[in-house]
């Protein structure tokens, strides 16, 4: 096994382990149906690192490979998205700094709004 083969094989295995641990289904969880009609869906931030590496080893009977992949993932619980009726609000679990996360903080608020505004809009033009 040649070492660009073998270092290919590893990192295809490896990749395709973390891809199954990181699917869409880790990041936004299955919503949870509350008791008094609301629903929660947990939202969780995922970071994940990987490195692999191999060579060639020198043998007098034939081609020997060596190499060695490694990875790791973090899942952290950071919100649940709570929806009651039209209503979505966020409940964050940590404190969140970088813009993306604030930016998915908010989504829920922005998009009550554009409701509540093209809801307007409608009604206007109803009454005309």
């Amino acid at each position: 096994m040649s070492s660009e083969r073998g270092v290919n094989l590893l990192t295809e295995v490896a990749l395709n382990k973390i891809r199954a641990l990181t699917d869409t289904g880790t990041v936004i969880g299955d919503p949870i149906t509350l008791p008094n009609g609301c629903s929660a869906v947990p939202v969780s931030r995922v970071s994940f690192g990987f490195a692999s590496g191999g060579s060639d080893l020198p043998s007098s009977k034939s081609e020997m490979f060596g190499g060695g992949v490694g990875g790791g993932v973090t899942i952290t619980p950071i919100a649940f998205l709570v929806t009651q009726g039209d209503s979505v609000k966020i409940m964050q679990l940590d404190t969140i700094g970088s813009t993306a996360d604030n930016f998915v903080r908010t989504l829920p608020d922005l998009v009550d709004r554009i409701s509540r505004m093209t809801g307007k809009n409608t009604e206007k033009k109803e009454e005309d």
